[in-house]
């Protein structure tokens, strides 16, 4: 079933990570997310299926065709883990700091060029090409664009998984030769690097907020933000009594 491995892998009531539950209405987005666990990597991911399907790449994508970026697929997200970003407490499953490092929306791709060049194509070519292991697909991002194509390896190393794939960009307008993704530490939602977001004592009971300060998406988001305002609300006014007095 749908999201069963992100359930078993973690405690609720332990972290802020939305709870599993498969989207009825189709999407098209996908986020890129700075992830400092055990190793810092950064987590692809493209809505499909009513879940994020997702791919640790452990260098990070790169918009230079000449990189091939390893891409190791975990198990499927919940939509609304799309704007996530705080703090994962310790103890927990991928325990560490998350950062929103990119945002927009994809589209697949054709699996056949007309005349050389990839045209739009359907969701059930989508999802063919996956199971295929030769997914390729635009995205329109905030540092990501262009085309890409997500290809499964097919020559298995010791103890691997068959999980293992390739990020390559395609060779197009936005295509950038000795592309530098460390040169792009801030967050696409909050603006902040990684480490004002670990050092953020409250990043681990808060869950994002929307880019913009618009309405949050997820009853269980509005209820975590709403809580935590009304406790910073409640501090405030308690240091006010105190010089006043």
């Amino acid at each position: 079933m749908a999201l069963e491995e992100y359930k078993r892998k973690r405690k609720f009531e332990q972290t802020p990570e939305p709870p599993p539950k498969v989207e009825a209405k189709a999407g098209h987005r996908f986020v890129v997310q700075k992830h400092d666990a055990t190793r810092l990597h950064y987590d692809f991911r493209l809505e499909m299926e009513g879940v994020l399907k997702s791919w640790a790449v452990p260098k990070g994508p790169s918009l230079d065709p000449a990189d091939k970026r390893l891409a190791m697929q975990v198990e499927d997200h919940p939509v609304s883990y799309f704007d996530f970003e705080g703090t994962i407490p310790e103890g927990n499953y991928g325990a560490g700091t998350v950062m929103v490092w990119d945002v927009g929306t994809w589209q697949p791709l054709s699996p056949v060029p007309v005349q050389g060049k990839y045209v739009p194509g359907t969701d059930a070519e989508a999802v063919a090409m996956l199971a295929k292991g030769d997914l390729k697909f635009r995205l329109k991002g905030k540092k990501l664009n262009g085309d890409f194509a997500l290809i499964k390896m097919k020559g298995r190393r010791p103890g691997s998984k068959g999980t293992e794939w390739l990020l390559i960009k395609k060779h197009d307008d936005y295509a950038v030769e000795g592309y530098d993704i460390e040169a792009y530490d801030e967050s696409v939602l909050s603006k902040r690097s990684l480490a004002e977001i670990a050092g953020d004592s409250g990043s681990k009971e808060w869950k994002s907020r929307p880019a913009g300060g618009g309405k949050l998406k997820a009853a269980w988001l509005a209820d975590a933000v709403a809580k935590l305002d009304k406790k910073k609300a409640a501090e405030s006014g308690q240091k006010k009594k105190i010089k006043s007095k």
